[in-house]
């Protein structure tokens, strides 16, 4: 740790964190004693191939899993700890997620996929709002059916914009992209981190999109390999795919 980063408001701390799967008699060990620091406002990328440890993580920092071993912590509260009612409200509260498939509901409209998270946040965003944020101002009443891939996955963006989550987890959200549209896809989560603070982590596989983090964290057979900071931030306009 650096001096600088021990200036840093730390959001999650994790230590010696571990996790196995059992399948009948396979046991798989998902992760490997993981140290790690994450800080407030950050936009950190996790790299690795498909089994690396990711998602696993990631789940785990959002209150989806639970720790085998080790421990998270959440502003000084260890996740690992919390009831199943804990995680329910964490998720609520502070969480945002973006995952790889958009999950929107196809007989509503941005406008009221969006709606459907503003109504059990504690103080939501108007989904208008959220929906301009993310360059869908025009788009309000549109059904997913008549959006492109680019666009629902900007709604879902939206989504969980809307509750003004403290943490946002993406789970390879250019996954199913083309290049050009997971740029804009890119361009309104690094908005979204930029402009509101929300503290970001973006999974991929992709090694260019590690050029738009503060850090980029690498993983290999359920370990952190190798952290690397960017002195200087790509803008996503700015990635060759």
């Amino acid at each position: 740790m650096t001096a600088n980063d021990s200036a840093r408001e730390t959001v999650f701390e994790i230590r010696g964190l571990s996790k196995v799967y059992h399948t009948g008699d396979v046991e798989v060990q998902a992760l490997r004693g993981i140290d790690a620091t994450i800080y407030a406002g950050e936009l950190a990328v996790m790299l690795g191939p498909s089994g690396s440890g990711k998602s696993t993580l990631l789940n785990i920092l959002g209150g989806l899993d639970t720790a085998s071993a080790g421990s998270a912590l959440f502003r000084g509260r260890d996740l690992t700890h919390f009831s199943d009612r804990d995680l329910t409200l964490y998720r609520r509260n502070h969480v945002g997620f973006i995952f790889q498939f958009y999950n929107l509901i196809p007989s509503l409209t941005a406008r009221e996929n969006v709606s459907l998270v503003s109504e059990i946040a504690p103080n939501p965003m108007k989904p208008e709002d959220a929906l301009a944020l993310v360059g869908l101002g025009h788009r309000l009443d549109h059904f997913p059916a008549q959006l492109s891939g680019g666009e629902q996955q900007r709604v879902a963006i939206a989504r969980a914009v809307a509750k003004r989550p403290e943490i946002m987890l993406c789970d390879e959200p250019t996954g199913a992209l083309d290049s050009k549209t997971g740029i804009l896809v890119l361009e309104a989560l690094e908005q979204t981190n930029r402009e509101l603070g929300t503290t970001t982590a973006i999974i991929t596989h992709n090694v260019s999109i590690g050029a738009i983090g503060d850090r980029v964290f690498s993983f290999s057979d359920g370990r952190v390999s190798h952290i690397q900071t960017n002195d200087h931030r790509l803008a996503p306009s700015e990635v060759e795919w």
